[in-house]
């Protein structure tokens, strides 16, 4: 039989979750962010729950281009742009709108040969410091685009750097607001933390807005506020079970490094699931995890296919008893990937992204 760890994508979740974006900007057509793969998750796999979106956004013309195989005719928006010129050849055989961050790609855009003019939008950078043109050179960038044959309508786009956190989004508001106050265009600015903690502010929600992360049952500004918090329902479930057990006696202790030592006795369980499978190596003693839906901890290191739990909680569990490592386990308890990836120091969207391709996915609403 194949090693038991399974992760599970739940369409249901998906579509549950575009309905709460909806109900946050009721007003604003809706970019379903499907971007590394639709974190991880797999766009074919997500994509029935994603068709009531208006569009969606990404970075690859190789999931643009499985977009438009899936059946989508609806917007495609490269949220980075094109990376080369001939970039655009496919931009325009497929129908994509595309970013525009940088003079080099106003450059390729003016050289382009085109029968059907492109849909772009202009990024602004509004604070971030990535990507985008600065507010003083904004018009002046609009205008050279203006004036390009191969572009048809122009929408303004920024991103904010701290819409989950204290110092807020008013700076880069006022900031894209006063750059693009008379331009002529759709705006989109919004990502998942605005939405769901400024959504109610009109100059945030305007034409269009982006939902990433809160699609797939993460929140964004964790551990503020849980996914429970903002109504998001988990859309991936990590399991495995126990392949063996183990009795502790006092000073025993526990993995590599011997991280962890018994103060008393204690029965473990051994899982199968571990960093070859995405499973974060820095979750140390103490992470969350349910085995047989009852919420437990870790014991000891991370290794490569195995982690130790401690059984305390759940005395009948041993030998092929479910543990859920993150999402709904099947009696309905539900573990947040946002808890597990917050006691290993990171956020929900790496362990997403980071599941191993040796790991056997299946969908299930």
């Amino acid at each position: 039989m194949p090693r038991p760890i399974l992760a599970t994508i739940h369409p249901a979740a998906v579509r549950d979750n575009l309905e709460r974006t909806r109900r946050a900007a009721p007003d604003a057509r809706l970019w379903a962010v499907v971007k590394a793969d639709a974190y991880g998750h797999g766009i074919a796999r997500v994509f029935d729950g994603l068709r009531a979106a208006d569009g969606f956004a990404l970075l690859d013309l190789a999931e643009a281009q499985q977009l438009r195989a899936l059946g989508w005719r609806g917007p495609i928006l490269l949220l980075e742009g094109v990376f080369e010129p001939r970039d655009l050849e496919l931009c325009s055989r497929l129908g994509l709108w595309h970013a525009v961050h940088c003079d080099a790609q106003i450059d390729w855009l003016s050289r382009h040969k085109t029968q059907v003019p492109h849909r772009v939008f202009l990024k602004m950078n509004s604070g971030m410091n990535r990507l985008g043109f600065p507010p003083g050179r904004y018009r002046s960038a609009w205008a050279r685009l203006n004036a390009l044959p191969q572009v048809d309508e122009i929408s303004f786009m920024t991103h904010f750097s701290d819409a989950d956190g204290p110092r807020g989004i008013a700076h880069q508001v006022q900031a894209f607001h006063a750059a693009t106050q008379d331009l002529p265009g759709e705006r989109c600015i919004a990502n998942s933390a605005a939405i769901l903690r400024h959504g109610a502010e009109a100059p945030v929600r305007l034409d269009w807005v982006r939902a990433g992360i809160m699609l797939y049952g993460s929140a964004p500004d964790h551990p503020e506020r849980s996914a429970a918090d903002w109504g998001l329902q988990p859309a991936m479930t990590l399991a495995s079970r126990i392949i063996g057990t183990q009795q502790l006696q006092v000073g025993d202790t526990v993995g590599y490094g011997s991280r962890f030592t018994a103060d008393g006795p204690l029965t473990i369980g051994v899982v199968a699931c571990g960093y070859a499978d995405g499973y974060p190596r820095h979750a140390d003693t103490g992470t969350p995890v349910l085995v047989d839906g009852v919420r437990t901890r870790t014991i000891g290191r991370v290794s490569m296919d195995m982690i130790a739990v401690d059984l305390t909680p759940v005395p009948g569990a041993g030998l092929g008893t479910e543990v859920t490592l993150w999402g709904r386990a099947s009696n309905g308890a539900v573990l947040p990937i946002d808890e597990v990836a917050h006691a290993a120091g990171t956020v929900g969207y790496e362990l997403m992204c980071a599941l191993a391709p040796r790991v056997s996915v299946v969908v299930q609403d």
